[in-house]
């Protein structure tokens, strides 16, 4: 390594394309970290346990923890290592997101008694510069740096199978026993007329702006289009939310959507649903969208529009053809259970092959990884219950099966249900608007699956995961004392409410004569 040098110099046209605008000093210091310009890539050892393509949440965690395991590890990254999580998704849109919802604080402050003198505005630049800051602060854990310091041979190029046993990344020839690709996935836009011409942000590019849009589109109503409409919404934008579905957050629980859109609507979010976009126009410096929705034509016209629909798997020019690797350009590495590929020494995991598409579900199938490729491990994916959140206001975080899904598999469930509108915490904080519900199979206390709605739904959603995976019922989660007040109480009193439909009528009529008799 050497010293003194701009951690924007040298880097080749391809770099350039993924550094991420302004260059400033944040993001000068972000470069630095997950794509020095002066990395020397080291001299391959005679040959790795293990070779991992692709330096995102995935790869960073199988490098990791095999390397800590004792193995011989090269990893491999063509742009930044943090991957979408670090640079351009969990880490940027949570820092925008928080500010947002302090904007939206500062409005609703007279509802707690709290006077804000008129003129209280948000200040776009700082709150991008903002984002910036902590973005590169948070990428010393993903630094070129760091994983050589943990004893991972890191390479920065791209990378592709060369031979049955090979990776050739940057002319350098790298021996493996076992790999693992870990390239994840991109965004990509629907094929509509005219709006590449145009021009649109997605979530890699979104987060390079330093001027807010006065009006933006957001495309695509999904949890990546709500959460950065609501964000734009309350920075100040003028925000249309389109999606080609009847409602946002189709494929969750529909009482937590419709929560959700309700107060999409009450913000000045405008919804266009059941939505086709016919074409894009772009006309003194605007843009123009036609669409039909509902059997009527309309248009909106905008500033930027923001691409939230449709992800698409890095697999192109990994020549996995050559190594007998299956895939499908639209769906990803074809795995088994266990991760692995077609190729019975090559693994996969994160974005670039399964369904879900969470930083933390990449982090759990790399453990897989770690097992299964290096221990004859018989891991499998689909023993992992996996929670998710929607990071909009009120969050939406879910784990298990939704009821219809528990009754497409045959399983008849009870649900459980408490509004926050009867949580005393809730009504303190002013976030009435939510629910805890749990299903749990017909007759037992054993819980399928869950749906929060509330300020903070991600927070609170790990108890009933742990649940779950601790095969713990209702019936146990009722004996939990939680302190009062919190809104997670309300999980207690769902597991209150299934404890009372265990009292049968005789029983009840018993109890009654029993409390009779004691007075």
């Amino acid at each position: 390594m050497g010293e003194a040098t701009h951690p924007l110099e040298g880097l080749s046209n391809s770099d350039e394309e993924h550094v991420p605008f302004p260059r400033d000093e944040h993001n000068e210091r972000l470069v630095s970290n997950v794509h020095p310009a002066d990395w020397v890539n080291p001299e391959p050892a005679p040959v790795y346990n293990l070779v991992v393509i692709g330096a995102g949440t995935a790869g960073l965690v199988t490098a990791a923890g095999a390397s800590g395991l004792g193995a011989r590890v090269a990893l491999v990254e063509t742009n930044l290592m943090g991957g979408d999580c670090l640079n351009v998704g969990c880490v940027p849109s949570k820092a925008l997101i928080r500010s947002s919802r302090a904007a939206a604080d500062v409005r609703e402050a007279g509802r707690f008694g709290i006077r804000v003198r008129e003129g209280a505005e948000t200040d776009f630049p700082a709150v991008m510069e903002r984002m910036r800051r902590i973005r590169a602060g948070i990428s010393r854990n993903d630094s070129a740096a760091r994983f050589r310091d943990l004893g991972v041979d890191v390479f920065l190029g791209k990378a592709h199978f060369s031979g049955r046993d090979t990776v050739t990344v940057t002319g350098k020839e790298l021996r493996f026993k076992k790999a693992v690709v870990a390239t994840g996935g991109r965004a990509v836009a629907p094929p509509v007329p005219g709006l590449v011409e145009a021009g649109y942000l997605t979530n890699e590019t979104v987060f390079n702006l330093t001027e807010r849009p006065e009006q933006i589109a957001c495309i695509g109503a999904g949890p990546i289009g709500s959460e950065l409409a609501q964000a734009f919404r309350r920075f100040g934008s003028e925000v249309t939310l389109m999606d080609m579905g009847p409602h946002v957050l189709n494929r969750e629980d529909a009482d937590a959507a419709e929560i959700l859109q309700q107060a999409f609507l009450r913000e000045g979010i405008r919804l266009v649903l059941d939505c086709r976009i016919k074409r894009v126009e772009k006309r003194d410096g605007r843009k123009i969208i036609h669409f039909e929705s509902k059997g009527r034509d309309g248009f909106t016209t905008v500033d930027e529009i923001l691409v939230g629909a449709g992800r698409a798997p890095n697999v192109e020019g990994l020549e996995l053809e050559a190594v007998g690797v299956s895939y499908d350009p639209g769906k990803g590495i074809v795995v088994n259970d266990r991760l692995q590929t077609t190729n019975p020494r090559i693994f996969a995991a994160g974005d670039v092959c399964m369904a879900w598409k969470f930083t933390h579900a990449a982090d759990a199938a790399a453990r897989i990884v770690i097992q299964n490729a290096l221990f004859f491990g018989r891991k499998k994916l689909s023993t992992l219950t996996m929670p998710w959140c929607t990071y909009t206001d009120p969050e939406i975080a879910h784990v298990g099966m939704y009821q219809a899904e528990a009754e497409q598999k045959g399983l008849a469930v009870d649900t459980f249900t408490r509004h926050f509108e009867d949580v005393d915490r809730a009504l303190a904080d002013g976030e009435e608007q939510g629910f805890v519900k749990i299903h749990v199979k017909k007759g037992t206390d054993r819980i399928l699956g869950a749906t929060i709605v509330a300020r903070h739904a991600g927070e609170m959603i790990s108890e009933v995961s742990l649940a779950m995976v601790g095969k713990i019922g209702l019936k146990t989660l009722s004996g939990v004392i939680h302190p009062y007040p919190t809104q997670a109480e309300a999980i207690k009193q769902v597991a209150d409410m299934y404890n009372r439909t265990r009292l049968t009528p005789s029983t009840k009529k018993w109890f009654e004569r029993f409390m009779a008799w004691r007075r």
